[in-house]
């Protein structure tokens, strides 16, 4: 998750609560910048959890920190017997980061890294609220990303510009057009959620695309960051607004908002 969210962000907000933890990235969409929604249910990672935060009423904790001294500092516990994060003031705040790894004699060695953070005050705590949904036009489920992936990144050395478009017939189209020329390529039956072909299809042709244009490499960092195939990848596009991608791994829910370019 550590990872994914580094290809995604330089710098992201942590949210600790009781039961969840959020990573969230909340560039202003207009201008230009993506945010990002992550949630991870805490149970699902941990076997022992302990956090307080300000009161019994706002029992959370915000903070502020760069994603890849995160994911660098977590690489090296992949083979660990176990690890600790908390929170810690070593003549400033930091993320510690403590893995107990096996060596070969069998005795064990602690490692442990020391991330500095920026606590996010309460005032500031409403830019980092749970982004709303807008209500989209069109929502499609998305090819393998992995596919989807190679066909960006090729389209990517001929614009920095991609129109992301689709219908409530299961197509979806990706394009981009210069003075020089224009590349299609098209997806076929997909499929789109129950729900939202009934909402939508009460004023619109199954066959009418809503489409978007938006800044190629936003899309190709989502794409990038994705390490396995999540169990459900949806995009619901708002015509000529923005672009909500919906992936599901098995314990961790990602959206991701690629506002239109202007």
């Amino acid at each position: 998750v550590s990872n994914m969210v580094a290809k995604l962000a330089k710098t992201c907000a942590l949210r600790i609560s009781p039961d969840k933890l959020n990573f969230i990235l909340s560039d202003k969409l207009a201008g230009g910048g993506a945010s990002l929604w992550c949630e991870l249910q805490q149970e699902d990672f941990f076997s022992e959890f302990q956090m307080e935060g300000v009161s019994a009423d706002n029992n959370e904790i915000y903070l502020e920190l760069t994603s890849e001294n995160l994911a660098r500092a977590l690489k090296t516990a992949q083979n660990a017997r176990a690890l600790k994060v908390k929170l810690t003031n070593r003549h400033f705040p930091c993320l510690t980061v403590s893995v107990e790894l096996i060596s070969v004699s069998s005795s064990s060695r602690i490692v442990t890294h020391d991330i500095p953070i920026k606590v996010i005050p309460r005032r500031l705590w409403r830019d980092f609220r749970e982004p709303c949904i807008p209500d989209s036009d069109v929502s499609i489920y998305l090819p393998v990303l992995k596919t989807m992936r190679s066909v960006v990144e090729k389209m990517k050395n001929i614009s920095n510009h991609l129109v992301i478009e689709a219908n409530l017939n299961g197509e979806l189209n990706l394009k981009i057009e210069t003075e020089l020329v224009c590349v299609t390529t098209h997806f076929r039956d997909l499929g789109n959620p129950p729900l939202a072909s009934e909402n939508a299809s009460q004023d619109r042709s199954p066959d009418q695309m809503a489409e978007v244009q938006i800044d190629i490499r936003k899309l190709l960092q989502l794409l990038a960051g994705q390490q396995v195939n999540p169990t459900r990848a949806l995009c619901n596009i708002v015509h000529n607004r923005i672009v909500h991608f919906d992936l599901l791994h098995e314990d961790v829910s990602l959206q991701y908002f690629i506002p239109a370019l202007s």
